[in-house]
């Protein structure tokens, strides 16, 4: 029995994770990941590294970011406690949906990750107080392979779905496309 559902979104490669509880008056256990599971949704490569973050307040905006090859990455991102609107933008050049972003929310309460292949910028906007996402990754974080967007690009044209309340100084200053930007994948 597996228990995950996971779904195609319309970008090759970006898939929704749904993960099944199997509980009773206790409480539940729900799997956070399975390789042997999860492969044929794509993820092929061991975790590297988990991280996870805690973002106070309600319509703070993080991202957009991603790195670069060789230590591109493959993300399964979570949130456990709270709810947030979970974008990914497709930095593959070539592609059919190329600069486009699709968005899922995700929350305590749903139940679903993001699995977010190579190639791809991640952000999020928190939807309610107190968020808790967890991040698995299959290539450690490499500084100097750390490429990012700025998310308020009128190029992406990202619906946030609420005014942004906090921004870190550094997200606020990530370049727009429209100006010299390098930092796409290639």
């Amino acid at each position: 029995m597996s228990r995950f559902t996971v779904t195609d979104l319309p970008f090759a490669g970006l898939k929704l994770v749904e993960r099944q509880n199997l509980g009773d008056s206790r409480g539940f256990l729900s799997r956070m990941f399975c390789a042997e599971e999860l492969a044929t949704a794509g993820w092929i490569k061991p975790i590297a590294q988990i991280n996870l973050t805690m973002t106070a307040r309600k319509g703070t905006l993080r991202g957009m970011h991603f790195q670069q090859p060789p230590h591109s990455e493959m993300k399964l991102v979570n949130c456990i406690r709270g709810a947030v609107f979970d974008v990914a933008v497709d930095l593959r050049a070539g592609s059919p949906t190329f600069l486009k972003w699709h968005a899922e929310e995700l929350s305590e309460g749903n139940r679903r990750s993001l699995l977010i292949p190579e190639g791809f910028a991640h952000g999020f906007q928190a939807l309610t107080d107190d968020c808790e996402l967890l991040y698995l990754h299959s290539v450690p974080y490499a500084p100097g392979s750390e490429g990012a967007l700025n998310s308020q690009d009128p190029t992406l044209h990202i619906n946030w779905p609420l005014a942004v309340t906090e921004m870190s100084e550094r997200d606020r200053n990530h370049p727009y496309l429209t100006e010299k930007f390098t930092g796409l994948i290639s």
